[in-house]
């Protein structure tokens, strides 16, 4: 399997990304994320329907997601949304691409009718986590997207293959019992969408997506990172009901 090439964090490039795959120009918009206090969150573009974060996956925080992984599989974890849209990375540095796929499959934004992310959705709602990697491993189209996005960025491609930065999104979703009841709750969870785990990770309750998100970015990843190499990318825009296809 070859290896892609990293994508870097620049809201620009994401943009070009989301509308190459299909997503409606004028919905959604990434922007950046420029500190993690409450006075920069503020000036974020609302709603905010998911955040992508890039960070150092190494040293202890390394040990912190292995130590996770161990105790999700021998305890469990809060039930997570069955409906949520989850996929398992198994393409080499192809962690920004997985998370832009998790930011638009899991928020309420506008897709371009027989779009590729249109036509990967419809695709993949009946595929496990992994048939869904093995699927996009074969659909040539997001290949090209991601390598083309790749070639627009400001450092080398080639000088950067082996990087242990790293993509991860969180979203919200309604708790599991409610979704399961179809019930409307205004109950939210916050969950973290990362292809390199074994599966959704529930982050708690979640009132604020964006300011969830920063807390444990402060609380959690922060005291652990061996660096500051971090950056927080939102996909905000107006609410709308998702559109994934044609009638």
């Amino acid at each position: 399997m070859s290896r892609w090439i990293p994508l870097e964090s620049d809201p620009e490039l994401f943009n070009d990304w989301a509308r190459k795959v299909g997503l409606v120009e004028s919905d959604a918009e990434f922007v950046d994320v420029y500190g993690l206090d409450d006075d920069l969150l503020d000036i974020v573009p609302q709603p905010v329907k998911a955040v992508i974060l890039l960070f150092p996956i190494r040293g202890k925080l390394e040990e912190l997601r292995e130590a996770e992984e161990t105790q999700i599989k021998e305890k469990g974890q809060v039930p997570v949304d069955p409906t949520v849209f989850w996929i398992k990375q198994t393409i080499p540095n192809a962690c920004g691409t997985i998370g832009l796929l998790h930011a638009l499959t899991n928020a309420q934004v506008v897709y371009e009718p027989g779009s590729p992310i249109t036509q990967f959705i419809d695709a993949c709602q009946h595929k496990t986590p992994l048939e869904r990697a093995e699927f996009l491993e074969s659909t040539k189209i997001f290949a090209d997207i991601h390598a083309a996005t790749a070639a627009g960025g400001q450092t080398d491609p080639s000088a950067n293959l082996n990087t242990d930065l790293h993509f991860t999104c969180f979203v919200q979703a309604p708790e599991a019992s409610a979704r399961e009841a179809e019930v409307e709750t205004d109950k939210q969870r916050l969950i973290e969408l990362d292809g390199g785990r074994a599966g959704p990770v529930d982050r708690g309750e979640s009132t604020d997506l964006l300011k969830d998100v920063a807390k444990y970015v402060k609380e959690k990843i922060i005291p652990k990172a061996p660096s500051l190499e971090f950056s927080l990318i939102a996909l905000a825009g107006e609410l709308a009901e998702p559109v994934r296809s044609e009638e």
